[in-house]
């Protein structure tokens, strides 16, 4: 590749990959995750770059390939699951997030594939309705439609969490 398109590739990458990190780590609750589906889909793109620079919009083009890569890495993750669960349980080393993170995570993590795509495309990387229609091939009415059940659902799903934490905290 010429030096240019180095340079080029070079500036999309430094202004969007906190975006597509942020976006990824919405949806997959994990940031070493999101990182490391990242940095491939960013490796892909610069594999490619030729052609996706031409894009309308390149960042797009990662978030999908990204969102696919974070799917496929799901797949494998239930396959060794259900492959470890019959060896014996597995145990892992965790940091300690602060309750309300580890909450909205698993608040997200419960909402359907579809509509936490669309909460993360919308609150956390500012996309308008349209922007998330175009981006994920779904008409603007559904976006509409995932965006007011998530909402409805993330409220549920935190106020149970809060009521839980009171239940603990008060001896009930």
């Amino acid at each position: 590749m010429a030096g240019s398109d180095s340079a080029d590739f070079d500036a999309f990458y430094i202004a969007t990959v906190r975006r597509v990190v942020l976006y990824l780590y919405a949806a997959c609750g994990d940031r070493s995750d999101a990182q490391d589906i990242a940095q491939e889909a960013f490796a892909r793109a610069w594999q490619h770059w030729s052609r996706v620079a031409g894009y309308d919009d390149p960042e797009a083009w990662v978030r999908t390939v990204a969102w696919r890569l974070m799917i496929n890495r799901w797949r494998g993750l239930r396959r060794r699951l259900a492959a470890r669960a019959r060896i014996g349980p597995l145990t892992e080393a965790t940091g300690s997030p602060s309750p309300d993170r580890v909450a909205v995570i698993d608040a997200l993590l419960r909402l359907p594939k579809p509509q936490r795509q669309v909460v993360a495309l919308h609150y956390l990387l500012d996309m308008p309705v349209n922007e998330i229609a175009a981006t994920t091939g779904t008409p603007a009415g559904t976006v509409k439609a995932r965006l007011s059940r998530a909402r409805t659902a993330l409220a549920r799903l935190l106020d149970e969490h809060d009521q839980e934490t009171s239940d603990v905290t008060s001896g009930a």
